[in-house]
């Protein structure tokens, strides 16, 4: 019960925090057309809170391994309050960037740090509880649409991140009664993370999350204008979100278990190929609609798959070292996702909604088939179970290189 409470409060806070994130997505059209901000600077917007949380996670999330994970969480989400109000606030480009770095920092200590705890409080079960996780994200990004399809029209712009910023503050003493049990790493000869990267298994698991984040940071930048440049009401690019968002958010926890029992490199090799083919195909559909409707079968297999980097990382890292690997994953992720809303966003206006999509399907295709050069014959690895005779009380790692550092 203990442990279920935990990952409960943990799974709040994150999809708080992706509440936020969600409000802002799906009122960039109207960023463009109340502030007068061009496509190019709404994707600078996307891009700046991918950058600051990359920041983060790489130079802050290794401290949770150092028994500041709870510091990490209280902060995290207090930062995301003051990110909300400030975003509030901002009616040109300047401000808006700043409350976006402020959020992505905020998230880049957050997520990390609860990972950590999730994968070390329950060895047996973390690809069902990296699911979770991740279904929490989904949950709180999709409520961030609803909130403003309710509040946008009535109280304008400002309404939405006001009330997340209400409801995460009204989080923050639940979150400080909580109950955390610290774990220290005394055995990394580095703050950072980066010595992992002599692993070939983790720069492969690295090469997966990108190839994810590349989907999201498309997705983010594109799927608003896209749909208003078709014609669709605001209503059918809200309901788009949920619906994409509701088939992850079921399916996140089932997914984290089949990376845990089949492999996870497998899993993740497979969905994002896949992924790719839907991603291309968005660059060609006539109507919103069927836009809307392609979506909830990528959707589908996103849910099925989309965690099983989360999952790799706590195969191939150290126990010790968990935040720290989860953090240098984070921190690439949000790169890429920040490069990809930049790039596509460009393409978009410069090139059209064809080689915008296209790009980014060419791109998570390269990006799987490095990761799968790189792991060779054991891409079909599983973790293996900590019940089992002589298995490690932590997650193992796959990779004896690492087990060393």
């Amino acid at each position: 019960m203990r442990q279920h409470r935990l990952v409960l409060v943990l799974a709040c806070m994150i999809g708080l925090s992706a509440a936020g994130y969600g409000v802002m997505f799906t009122v960039l059209d109207d960023m463009r057309e109340t502030y007068g901000i061009g496509e190019g600077a709404l994707g600078a917007l996307v891009a700046v809170g991918f950058f600051a949380s990359f920041a983060a996670q790489v130079l802050l999330a290794p401290l949770a391994d150092r028994g500041r994970a709870r510091q990490l969480l209280i902060i995290g989400l207090a930062l995301q309050v003051v990110g909300l109000c400030t975003m509030a606030a901002g009616r040109s480009l300047l401000p808006l960037l700043l409350a976006r770095i402020v959020m992505g920092v905020g998230a880049g200590m957050l997520n990390p740090a609860a990972r950590r705890i999730v994968v070390l409080a329950d060895p047996d079960n973390l690809g069902r509880n990296i699911g979770r996780l991740l279904a929490a994200d989904v949950v709180g990004f999709a409520l961030g649409p609803a909130v403003s399809a309710v509040l946008v029209e009535p109280f304008g712009i400002a309404a939405p991140f006001l009330m997340m910023a209400a409801f995460a503050a009204a989080f923050l003493p639940v979150a400080l009664r909580t109950e955390i049990t610290e774990q220290t790493d005394r055995t990394a000869r580095s703050h950072f993370a980066f010595d992992l990267l002599r692993s070939r298994a983790y720069v492969a698991t690295l090469c997966f999350g990108a190839a994810v984040f590349l989907m999201i940071g498309t997705f983010d930048v594109l799927w608003v204008l896209v749909l208003d440049d078709l014609g669709a009401a605001d209503w059918i690019a809200n309901l788009g979100i949920i619906t994409f968002a509701l088939p992850l958010a079921i399916l996140g926890p089932i997914g984290g278990r089949l990376a845990q029992q089949t492999g996870p490199f497998r899993t993740a090799a497979i969905g994002l190929l896949i992924g790719a083919g839907f991603m291309a195909s968005d660059g060609h559909w006539p109507t919103g609609g069927a836009m809307v409707a392609a979506s909830l079968f990528h959707a589908v297999n996103d849910g099925l798959t989309v965690s099983s980097a989360g999952v790799a990382v706590a195969m191939v890292a150290p126990p010790g070292r968990q935040a720290g690997a989860q953090g240098l994953l984070g921190g690439v992720q949000t790169l890429v996702g920040g490069m990809s809303a930049l790039a596509t966003g460009a393409l978009y206006e410069r090139a059209g909604r064809v080689t915008a999509y296209t790009a980014s399907a060419v791109a998570m295709t390269v990006l799987v088939v490095v990761a799968l050069v790189l792991l060779g014959r054991s891409w079909t690895q599983r973790p293996t179970p900590v019940g089992r005779p002589g298995a490690p009380a932590g997650p193992p790692s796959a990779d004896p290189a690492l087990n060393a550092l």
